[in-house]
């Protein structure tokens, strides 16, 4: 079979061969292959010049639109400034017009100053940097030949990127696993440099060399380390794009791997040392003596015949290419058989599989179980409130169902609810993109290439709520709703960071870009988005220029959404840019002036820790889940509003009440109706033809089955809420400790009433049933608990005259059918 040449588009460009750090797990200097021992310290001139043209001349040829250049060593740094820029100013004056240059250098930082910064900024060369964690992490292995530690001044060095003039240089952290260190601590000190991407590498071993892996660390050391990162990265909502776990998830789909660690892609990279030989991946040098080696370079042989080198060819031959073992193996495809140097074993070649294939086939499975992988873009789906019902399993498991049926969930719980709506949403669109034409097609091929920002968009709360109305309004319901597929896929380009523009409609004088923010142009039609590195523009119909950074304030404008960051890592966002937030009961609040502002973060921040101390069983679901909170405008005096869309999952509206204990129980309130959302969508919990009424202690008319479940499973964290505020008050009078009693007393035999009246309905499910003798359960020490002196009767005749009755709701019914749609607010009602 003839092999089809596959042309390179990845350089390596060693501009400096020696390094001022020894590392000892570095695969240059410390493994098998010792051909650095011969070549120049630095790249001459005369070499820069060969490899642009070469480059330029392979570029040409296949029509490449883009070559990525990585400048590197040893320590390009040593290189120093002069010869960087040469190498700057000769790759892009030698390539043909139309083929873009992505230049970037990987340096260990501690030679990264102010000038180098300076001329990386005015030459557009991106900045990567080698870090292993925290200090105790850092330098267990990265010490200068002396000893000394190399932490502070990489430190430095990063600090120096995320200044504002420098943040656009920063192109992420590189870190080598060590089992032997924290791996929460290491994911940890590198989330908080705040790098736009985090790459773990396992690090460089053969079977004749087998990594290290510490008995006291069980089996499959290296998949454990990085699934307690993935635990602790999914539970915080993917903060920052990890190229290990992403390429695991687009490869779980069908798609390209971001790494050629992983995936069954043919290798696009070629490496040319400091005198110009070719060699094959870095990676190799850890094989045995030579084993990169091609015997071409850049004075006598063209890139096509490097292409054409066996070694070359073997990286390129996908599935074909892999040991019997690796072909039969069911994680192949997003395997890929792990690098091909991994493979190597003297007297089989690298006809094996990889030194770390157990390591690797857990961390897949384990992914690919913890999270239902998203549906490709084509998929139809039959009813847009329920999912079909032969679909792959998604959303929590039999253990996490268990404590949700108890009223709570973990963060893990809760994140997997979370990954089981984002699938939804992904079909909800499958069913409605297609009919808009260029913004779907758009959303697609960019779902191909960064799958990650794509997401953080189609899991903004208000995008499910968008796509269940375009279905209705296309089955003939009153239900106008634009076409905002256009801003989704705008807002996922912005976030990718890829240079690419997209016309957006223009509405109420201004652009609305979903998780991102709100921009003000006036007038209407159209206007086009451009994206880039840096930030992005708007232009609109008139040729009036909107330049906007990432860093950029808010200003007349520019609306950006504001997250704010709470107490163990909370992030969520006060959403008062997107019109489609204005789906509840009562209307949204208008933006929030700063003084505002100010108020609702002070409010939200004691809420959040109160509810940190007081209900940690339900603090972390939220802290998990709830990801955007949606102000209200105020009510009547007294009255306090909160609720959940029914299709909003991870969003609750409320108006900021007086008091945070107050706004904390809305909180709890309101997430404990999105979170039984949440299940209701993959989970029948109670029989749908019921359409009796049943009278709720809190309701004067009889409520549906429905009503009268969602709002059960939520008093029941109010209770809770009331008995964390008795038990702290026991034994004491006063006001306030009379309010929190006759509270509590009230709340626990309201939710006692309607459990009792749940389990005597007939209507459950054998699951429904396991819910509600579960919220039982947890109701027993509420019941149980004493409630102070002075005593205060627990049944529904204790008044609440302290108390505006803001936590109540008027649920919806996830399963209403699909001519009769659901109501599409579970809110607090006006009155009771």
């Amino acid at each position: 079979m003839t092999h089809q040449l596959v042309p390179f588009s990845q350089f390596v460009l060693k501009v400096h061969s020696r390094c001022d750090l020894a590392c000892d797990h570095c695969y240059v200097y410390e493994h098998a292959d010792t051909s650095w021992r011969g070549r120049p310290r630095a790249i001459t001139g005369v070499v820069l010049d060969r490899v642009a043209e070469r480059i330029a001349e392979h570029a040409t040829e296949h029509r490449l639109p883009a070559v990525h250049v990585v400048l590197h060593g040893g320590e390009p740094l040593l290189a120093g400034p002069r010869v960087l820029r040469r190498a700057a100013e000769r790759l892009r004056a030698a390539l043909p017009a139309g083929c873009a240059l992505d230049l970037r250098i990987h340096t260990n930082g501690v030679r990264l100053d102010r000038a180098f910064c300076e001329l990386f900024d005015e030459l557009d060369i991106k900045v990567g940097i080698s870090l292993d964690g925290d200090a105790a992490a850092n330098d267990r292995h990265r010490r200068f030949a002396d000893g000394r530690s190399s932490h502070a001044q990489v430190l430095a060095a990063v600090e120096l990127l995320r200044r504002p003039e420098f943040r656009h240089l920063y192109a992420g952290l590189l870190c080598t696993i060590d089992v032997e260190n924290d791996p929460v601590a290491v994911y940890e000190a590198l989330r908080a440099l705040e790098p736009p991407r985090i790459d773990f590498l396992l690090p460089h071993a053969t079977w004749d060399q087998p990594p290290k892996r510490p008995a006291e660390l069980g089996e499959h050391p290296y998949a454990k380390w990085l699934l307690t990162i993935h635990r602790r990265w999914e539970q915080q909502g993917r903060p920052v794009p990890v190229r290990t776990f992403d390429s695991v998830y687009r490869t779980l789909r069908g798609r390209a791997s971001l790494t050629e660690a992983l995936g069954l892609d043919p290798a696009d990279l070629v490496v040319i040392e400091t005198d110009g030989t070719f060699e094959q991946a870095d990676s190799l040098k850890t094989a045995y003596d030579g084993a990169p080696a091609t015997g071409f370079d850049v004075f006598a042989n063209s890139l096509d015949e490097v292409a054409r080198h066996p070694g070359m060819m073997a990286r390129q031959s996908g599935l074909a290419g892999l040991t019997a073992t690796c072909r039969a193996c069911p994680v192949v495809r997003s395997c890929g058989g792990g690098l091909y140097a991994h493979r190597w074993r003297t007297g089989a070649g690298f006809d094996n599989p990889s030194v770390f294939c157990g390591d690797l086939m857990r961390l897949i499975t384990t992914i690919r179980d913890r999270i239902a992988p998203a549906r490709p873009a084509a998929c139809a789906v039959p009813d847009p409130v329920s999912p079909d019902p032969g679909a792959p399993a998604a959303g929590p498991g039999p253990e996490q169902l268990a404590q949700l049926a108890r009223g709570h969930g973990d963060a893990a719980t809760v994140a997997a609810l979370a990954a089981g709506q984002l699938d939804l949403t992904r079909r909800l669109l499958a069913a409605v993109g297609p009919a808009v034409g260029e913004s779907w097609q758009a959303l697609a091929e960019l779902d191909a290439t960064a799958p990650a920002a794509v997401d953080a968009v189609l899991a903004h709360p208000y995008v499910r709520g968008w796509a269940v109305g375009r279905l209705r309004a296309e089955a003939g319901e009153p239900q106008a709703e634009p076409d905002t597929l256009a801003e989704i896929a705008a807002a996922a380009l912005i976030r990718a960071r890829l240079a690419a523009e997209l016309p957006v409609p223009v509405r109420g004088g201004a652009i609305q870009l979903p998780t991102l923010g709100r921009v003000l142009v006036g007038g209407s039609g159209q206007a086009v988005v451009r994206s880039g590195a840096d930030g992005f523009t708007v232009r609109t119909a008139g040729g009036v220029e909107r330049v906007i950074g990432f860093d950029q304030p808010a200003d007349r404008s520019w609306l950006p959404v504001r997250r704010l960051g709470l107490l163990g890592g909370w992030s969520v966002a006060l959403e008062d840019t997107d019109p489609q937030r204005d789906r509840h009961r009562w209307p949204a609040e208008a933006r929030l002036t700063e003084a505002e502002l100010g108020d609702w973060t002070g409010a939200l921040r004691e809420a959040w820790e109160l509810l940190l101390r007081e209900l940690p069983q339900y603090a972390a679901g939220i802290g998990a889940g709830l990801t955007t909170l949606t102000p209200l405008r105020p009510g009547p005096p007294g009255r306090e509003l909160g609720g959940a869309d029914r299709q909003a999952f991870g969003a609750v509206a409320i108006a900021r009440p007086r008091t945070a204990p107050a706004l904390a129980r809305l909180l709890v309130h309101g997430f404990q109706l999105v979170k039984l959302g949440g299940v209701l969508d993959f989970h029948d919990l109670y029989d749908r033809a019921d359409r009796r009424g049943y009278r709720a202690p809190w309701q004067e008319e009889p409520r549906p089955l429905a009503d009268l479940f969602q709002e059960a499973y939520a008093e029941l964290a109010v209770t809770e809420f009331w008995g964390s505020r008795a038990r702290a008050y026991h034994g004491v009078g006063g006001e306030a400790a009379e309010h929190a009693r006759a509270q509590f007393g009230r709340r626990r035999g309201e939710t006692e009433q309607a459990l009792d009246a749940l389990l005597g309905s007939g209507s459950l499910t054998a699951l429904g049933e396991r819910f509600a003798v579960g919220l039982r359960e947890s109701l027993e020490p509420c019941l149980a608990m004493p409630l102070g002196a002075p005593a205060v009767p627990a049944d529904r005749s204790v008044g609440d005259a302290a108390a505006a009755p803001a936590d109540r709701a008027v649920p919806a019914d996830h399963h209403a059918p699909a001519d009769s749609p659901a109501p599409a607010d579970h809110s607090a009602p006006a009155g009771r």
